[in-house]
């Protein structure tokens, strides 16, 4: 395996610059660029295009070679940054982009990521951005990242690393900016408190990671009588979204949407919009560890930020806070009473349960079983 100080060395040269959003397959390397890295030096971006928006910045002001690091799902968030600012043919931005491949053909993976997995080296040719395969070898890896440092210069332009699992060796982690106090529930209990409160009637849309997994499970052993949640498998920070879909299309139905911290943050910009939209029976609920929990649990920028307050800021029609299962049923019982949009932030603890496991349906079935259950299903 390789080292992820040696390789933050040979990637990002003297005065390293890394921005981005954590992944499962950088996981390791993320923790360590966290642990050693001065705020100045590394910032969990909001999505993918932010940090290569923060990544040209860094090179406008130093003249260095910034590195962008990200799962593949989050590639196309960055295509318009990458096109029309970074590319030789505009500014010409040199910059690293440290991918990591999900879905690479011949490597089982979840069923959201084998597309993307599959075209991806298609797509990256399509960008005209060149790429190398991080290969496993310790000393060639280092070459190759010294190289595409060198061939991003050189090229005046972006060049990209695939990086496949178990690359890195795991490092220290770090916990700053995480909820892990003892008196707050875990996302799983809180889940099940606010499942419940919601009843059998409520339409879910619940955002991908753990959530979704935590909110399948429960649903296998307490079945309700129809399907009414829509699990996003992927497309992390649009669920609110896909909520707010069913609530225009359907201004009878109860519309929950179960959402992240980091989710929220990815796309903030959709609450201005759900809260123009105004349907008065959307919820928002937004189960807030401080982590991307997911793949590694570093830190998100949800620390400085007053959840129930930029709901209201951005339009909502009322907001809250809890911070234990108990006040949930209340919660729900107020925001219904106040109507929608209304958001309830809730914190929780970080981590998750070791024997989490995967749904079993795919995620056709699982959009034909909500569609019939919701009344629209495929003809």
């Amino acid at each position: 395996m390789i080292s992820s100080g040696a390789f933050v060395e040979a990637v990002g040269g003297e005065d390293p610059f890394f921005t981005g959003v954590p992944d499962s397959l950088l996981k390791h390397l993320g923790t360590y660029v966290d642990a050693h890295l001065p705020a100045s030096q590394h910032v969990i971006a909001a999505n993918e295009g932010a940090a290569v928006g923060l990544a040209i910045g860094h090179h406008l002001r130093t003249g260095s070679v910034p590195v962008v690091y990200l799962q593949n799902s989050g590639v196309g968030n960055t295509v318009n940054p990458l096109l029309s600012l970074a590319d030789p043919e505009v500014y010409g931005i040199p910059l690293v982009l440290v991918i990591g491949w999900r879905g690479q053909p011949g490597v089982k993976d979840e069923p959201q990521h084998v597309k993307q997995g599959r075209v991806m080296t298609a797509l990256l040719d399509a960008m005209e951005i060149p790429y190398v395969v991080l290969p496993r070898d310790e000393a060639a890896a280092l070459a190759a990242a010294e190289k595409a440092r060198a061939d991003a210069r050189a090229a005046g332009g972006p060049v990209a690393i695939l990086v496949e699992a178990d690359s890195f060796a795991p490092a220290a982690s770090s916990t700053s900016g995480s909820s892990s106090a003892a008196e707050l529930p875990t996302r799983e209990e809180a889940l099940v408190a606010f499942a419940s409160a919601v009843g059998d009637d409520a339409v879910i849309v619940g955002t991908t990671g753990m959530l979704g997994r935590e909110l399948f499970e429960h649903r296998v052993a307490h079945p309700r009588p129809a399907a009414k949640d829509f699990l996003c498998v992927g497309g992390m920070g649009h669920a609110s979204s896909i909520a707010e879909g069913i609530a225009l299309a359907d201004p009878e139905a109860d519309v929950w949407a179960f959402d992240g911290d980091g989710a929220l943050l990815m796309h903030q910009g959709s609450l201005a919009v759900i809260a123009k939209a105004g349907s008065p029976r959307f919820f928002h609920v937004v189960f807030n560890n401080g982590v991307h929990d997911s793949v590694g649990g570093q830190p998100t920028a949800i620390g400085h930020v007053d959840v129930p307050a930029l709901a209201l800021a951005s339009g909502y029609r009322g907001s809250a806070r809890v911070t234990s299962v108990d006040d949930v049923p209340a919660a729900v019982a107020a925001a219904r009473s106040a109507g929608g949009p209304y958001l309830i932030e809730v914190q929780i603890r970080t981590g998750h349960r070791a024997d989490l496991g995967r749904p079993t349906r795919t995620p056709r079935e699982s959009k034909e079983a909500f569609m019939d259950a919701v009344g629209d299903g495929p003809s």
